[in-house]
């Protein structure tokens, strides 16, 4: 049997032809391929545009893989940059890994060769780095990594923990910074000697410290997108590529075309364009999220007003101004 390749985001993966010459299809990788880790060129990956972490929709305490499905396609028609799957948006902790890796495998079918990332979490190392390996069977643009939370490491177990995972990764790494959750705050000291390794390439940044997100944003290695929906327009405005926006599933256009209007410089357009956003947005995280989001989405028939416990669904007064606020954004 003779080797050849099939490219994959961010690695490549090694395959087998048969005896005829022959090399497997792209559905037959997970069987065929095995991933082989190489480090990202300087121009690849690109996190620029807009990401949509997204929902989980669920049916009867279980994953609705047909919602799932028509979600993707819908919003790869509207113009997203990509996919982060299994985020918090989409109720992460609330799935095993079987869930998670059949949800991964529901977007890939329907993302219409979008880019897709992967969320993940904990704070055990050994377990962590084993599921990043794992996912290297799948050909991801990237892994959304947030610090350990709960157990508040120093800044350099930080540095190990981001380094180990990246060592283990077959795909690019984001380093998710996002205190508010995880209870560690990344430095931009730490953030910088982050950029140093090869598959450390992006930041979604939830830091809440403009002076540092400014710092990353002018040292240029790691690419920048935003995470707080609200700091969109700031962030990018000031240098950031794009954002891993949750609001972004409802009025996607209008949030595609800000991102659009910002890289052209265009920057009068994009604040008319992206006023009218804010309220959607103070709106959607008023409770906490996915709640509003999947209300507003039930609202349009795109899936059930399900959430598995400890979320609630978003209450009765928020998704009524929800659907009348989206209405008026949805005139012409």
């Amino acid at each position: 049997m003779s080797d050849g390749t099939c490219q994959g985001l961010g690695h490549q993966w090694v395959a087998r032809a048969s005896d005829d010459g022959s090399f497997p299809s792209v559905d037959s990788r997970k069987e065929a391929c095995v991933p082989q880790p190489s480090i990202p060129s300087s121009s690849s990956p690109d996190f620029s545009g807009l990401w949509i972490p997204l929902v989980t929709p669920f049916q009867g305490g279980a994953v609705d893989h047909a919602a799932l499905s028509a979600l993707t396609r819908r919003l790869a028609g509207d113009g997203v940059a990509g996919f982060v799957v299994c985020g918090s948006t989409g109720e992460a902790a609330a799935l095993d890994e079987t869930e998670q890796l059949a949800a991964l495998d529901t977007v890939q079918a329907a993302a219409a060769g979008l880019p897709i990332v992967m969320g993940l979490s904990g704070y055990h190392l050994g377990k962590t780095t084993a599921w990043v390996r794992r996912l290297a069977e799948w050909p991801l643009a990237g892994l959304l990594v947030p610090a350990p939370h709960y157990i508040r490491p120093s800044q350099a177990g930080l540095l190990e923990w981001f380094r180990a995972i990246a060592d283990a990764s077959a795909a690019p790494v984001l380093v998710y910074d996002i205190p508010y959750r995880t209870g560690a705050t990344l430095t931009r000291e730490t953030l910088l000697a982050l950029a140093e390794h090869p598959r450390i390439r992006g930041i979604k940044d939830c830091g809440g410290d403009m002076a540092k997100t400014r710092a990353v944003i002018a040292d240029g290695r790691l690419q920048v997108l935003s995470g707080e929906d609200h700091q969109i327009f700031g962030t990018v405005a000031e240098g950031g590529v794009g954002a891993i926006a949750a609001s972004g599933h409802v009025q996607t256009r209008h949030f595609v075309q800000v991102l659009r209007l910002l890289a052209e410089n265009r920057l009068a357009e994009a604040r008319a364009e992206w006023q009218p956003l804010q309220p959607l947005i103070e709106m959607l995280f008023a409770e906490p999220n996915p709640g509003p989001l999947k209300a507003l989405l039930a609202n349009g028939g795109s899936m059930r007003d399900e959430l598995r416990s400890p979320m609630t669904r978003a209450s009765d007064a928020l998704r009524e101004r929800l659907v009348a606020l989206d209405a008026r954004l949805s005139r012409p």
